[in-house]
């Protein structure tokens, strides 16, 4: 009886078809983090003060500096207020100025910025300031529960209704969602679109990367994630520089909804899984596919291998129940979930302070998306070099080492502050690219995309969770580092107990998932033979 694998040497295990598949399913991701520009690209502070238009009335003609002089208090440093001013009167210019005013109130008409960084943001738009400064946060932590909940949805529609829909439906859920962003008149219509924008950026990230891997062979699997997680780099790089020219988050996110529009045609021609199609019974669908891709690699797909496929029988549905059954898949997975999660809690906590490190935030940016490139180069190396375990446990360790170590340096070196959270950032990024490899190698088929979305949603929820680890600096300065940091040595550790993966074909059912933990055992048990059969012959 042939497996997937069998097939996929036959007809190339990485030849043209798979090549472009990747490219396809990769270069969204370059687009799609354009999306994040309206919560990363802020003042969280910019220079104001109240609107107090209402003395025009009273006189035309006065300069600003004698309207601010009339109208807003002065703090302890003598500077104006940018949270109070005076309660409005109705008296003549000359009577404000004999008598002045005394009485405060909060903002009533709205600010007036000065000096910004940027011609418009999220912050001068709903005027997220004073007592409304922690909503900044509040849009960080709604994109990422649509996130969350893109992962929750779509992974299980793709067990259903097939890889391919999977992928599709997200992008145009984006490209929809981040165009009524920009036209979003107020705060709580924003918020909406930018949770159900985050539904699909979720459902997408998770789908394109199974799909593009169901298709490559053993030896070049991890190009289907690093490829993704490459191009999201290379996307993070171009942000800095469109935000540079463009200035205005509204206009970014015109621009973001044009490319998605281009992407959104040519997605829609993507083929679906084969290895999908054949666990669900899907064998003439399936055979008509493998003969189509062999076909684009310059291969000749073989007729016995035809007839092996069609004797073959569906698999009988599995689910996550029988994953939590086993106690060797339950304990990989509760370790992939933690581990996943602690990732996305550092590299969000890390993400949304961008502008807080000290330096430019256009340099700090584009810092950020060139130091991903050559890592996700490095990455694809190392995983066939030296395995996948220890891959991810030196990462993740190494990650939480160079976060703990910004409190050294934070408030007093901001360029080694700088590189620190930098070198973490794309570090953590590099564990997560071992993680969506890892956690497709050891679940079988019959539930792979659904073990992938749960831990998609954990890793989600870290991002979920990301703003608000950031506001425990509110109490302390050093809280938040000391949380991510400590989260991800803790993961390091719990990773000793997954099993080596690399060169072991996708299991396509639960025996074969839990064996492969006794491959690497097999092995030295026999190789142990061998040695005593030897020595007993001396």
């Amino acid at each position: 009886m042939s497996t997937f694998g069998d097939i996929l040497q036959n007809i190339g295990e990485f030849g043209t078809f798979q090549k472009l598949i990747i490219c396809a399913l990769s270069f969204p991701n370059i687009i799609l983090g354009f999306v994040f520009a309206c919560v990363f690209f802020t003042q969280s502070d910019p220079e104001r003060h109240c609107n107090t238009d209402w003395i025009l009335k009273a006189d035309a003609n006065l300069t600003w500096e004698e309207q601010l002089n009339l109208t807003v208090p002065r703090e302890h440093n003598a500077s104006f207020s940018r949270c109070r001013m005076f309660v409005p009167v109705d008296w003549d210019i000359g009577t404000i100025r004999e008598h002045g005013l005394n009485k405060t109130t909060v903002c009533q008409n709205g600010w007036v910025y000065m000096d910004t960084t940027y011609e418009a943001t999220i912050i001068t738009d709903f005027d997220l300031v004073c007592e409304r400064a922690n909503l900044l946060q509040v849009a960080q932590t709604v994109m990422m529960s649509g996130i969350l909940l893109g992962c929750l949805l779509f992974g299980p529609f793709a067990e259903s209704f097939g890889r391919k829909r999977a992928a599709q439906i997200p992008v145009v859920v984006v490209l929809v969602f981040t165009v009524t962003s920009a036209l979003s008149p107020n705060y709580l219509l924003f918020l909406l679109s930018q949770f159900l924008m985050g539904l699909g950026y979720g459902g997408f990230r998770l789908n394109g990367i199974i799909l593009a891997t169901e298709w490559i062979g053993t030896s070049k699997r991890s190009w289907g994630t690093c490829a993704t997680q490459l191009c999201g780099g290379i996307g993070q790089a171009i942000l800095a520089g469109l935000i540079y020219v463009v200035r205005s988050w509204r206009v970014a996110q015109f621009i973001t909804a044009a490319l998605l529009a281009l992407i959104a045609i040519y997605i829609w021609f993507l083929p679906e899984s084969a290895r999908w199609l054949l666990e669900r019974g899907k064998t003439e669908e399936a055979k008509d596919l493998l003969i189509k891709v062999a076909s684009i690699n310059k291969r000749r797909f073989s007729d016995s291998l035809l007839e092996k496929i069609a004797l073959k029988d569906p698999e009988k549905k599995s689910n996550m129940v029988m994953l939590i059954q086993s106690p060797v898949l339950r304990k990989y997975f509760f370790v992939i979930l933690f581990t996943w999660f602690s990732l996305n809690v550092a590299y969000y906590c890390i993400s949304f302070n961008v502008g807080n490190f000290g330096l430019d935030i256009f340099l700090t940016q584009l810092i950020f998306g060139l130091t991903e490139i050559p890592v996700h180069l490095i990455c694809v190396w190392q995983l066939e070099a030296i395995g996948r375990r220890v891959s991810l446990i030196s990462t993740i360790l190494v990650g939480g080492v160079l976060c703990i170590l910004i409190l050294v340096f934070i408030g007093g070196n901001p360029v080694a502050v700088t590189i620190l959270a930098t070198s973490g950032r794309f570090v953590t990024n590099w564990a997560a690219s071992i993680c969506n490899i890892y956690v497709q190698e050891l679940f079988p088929t019959s539930c792979r995309q659904t073990a992938s979305g749960l831990g998609s949603i954990s890793s989600r929820a870290g991002g979920l969770i990301a703003p608000l680890v950031n506001m425990l600096a509110i109490y302390h300065w050093s809280l938040s580092i000391v949380s991510f940091s400590g989260l991800l040595l803790v993961s390091g550790g719990l990773c000793f107990m997954l099993p080596e993966t690399r060169g072991i074909e996708l299991p396509d059912s639960f025996d074969q998932a839990e064996s492969n933990r006794n491959k690497k055992a097999t092995k030295k048990e026999s190789n142990s033979n061998i040695i005593h059969i030897e020595s007993s012959r001396l």
